[in-house]
């Protein structure tokens, strides 16, 4: 199955507008599509069906509880299928099976180690009070993150720890965060504040054949090595915003196959 791949657009103050890639058969929306939704409706009517994760500017300013059930209704009068620690089954024009897994997995603050996690929650700070949302009433701090993520890789455990309900030829993770440290911004290196955008997901790669995620607002494209052999493709076609020259050389009709 071939798919086009898109995140971080940042519709809300980016002047971009998504075209169809003539060959694909799927588009993954990796979220932080727009945090005033309005961007979404660029991609109604599209012409291969659509899966949308949702990102963490989709919940700004906003409680996070309420928000996935509206959100969901914003994307199912758009034509939009919305995974929330969900999971989906497809059929490409070759007739292979894949199944897709979404959730936005926010960060655990594990990916240094447990020993680090104070730290870096103590980092993930800043990037709370940006967002300025609220979960169950409370503000939404590093603490209420670290909560729904630690629920979100619950789930990807349990569901990729399960046969499929049907025979599948291909396993494809989507989360908004990204599931290395090896997806860390080049740019800013390795410091307490990247455990806001990664987490330490590699020990759930097995039998995962491409692992897609966002929110770095970077590309990368490599391959994590399992012990018991084979390997997961992670890849990031995230544009970023241009006025920080983040969008240079984004190639928004990428294709790839699994």
């Amino acid at each position: 199955m071939k798919l086009q791949i898109l995140s971080d657009l940042h519709m809300e103050t980016e002047a971009f507008e998504p075209q169809p890639a003539p060959e694909a058969e799927l588009l993954v929306l990796a979220g932080d599509v727009d945090s005033t939704w309005r961007g979404l409706a660029a991609f109604v009517g599209w012409p291969v069906p659509v899966l949308f994760v949702p990102g963490n500017h989709e919940y700004d300013h906003r409680e996070i509880r309420e928000t996935g059930a509206h959100l969901r209704r914003e994307c199912e009068r758009l034509g939009l299928d919305m995974l929330d620690d969900e999971e989906r089954l497809r059929t490409g024009v070759d007739g292979r099976r894949i199944r897709f897994l979404g959730s936005t997995r926010w960060s655990d603050f594990d990916v240094f180690g447990a020993d680090q996690r104070e730290r870096a929650m103590r980092a993930a700070g800043y990037f709370q009070r940006v967002m300025n949302a609220r979960l169950e009433g409370q503000p939404f701090d590093a603490d209420a993150v670290r909560r729904l993520g630690l629920e979100n890789r619950a789930w990807l455990a349990q569901a990729l720890a399960q046969a499929p309900a049907e025979p599948v030829d291909a396993t494809v993770v989507i989360t908004h965060f990204a599931p290395s440290l090896k997806s860390a911004d080049p740019r800013y290196g390795k410091q307490p504040g990247t455990a806001s955008f990664c987490n330490d997901d590699e020990a759930l790669m097995p039998g995962v054949d491409l692992w897609i995620h966002g929110h770095l607002h970077c590309r990368h494209d490599y391959r994590i090595s399992h012990a018991a052999g084979g390997s997961t493709r992670v890849l990031c076609n995230a544009r970023g915003h241009g006025r920080k020259g983040e969008a240079l050389g984004y190639q928004a009709q990428r294709v790839v196959e699994v």
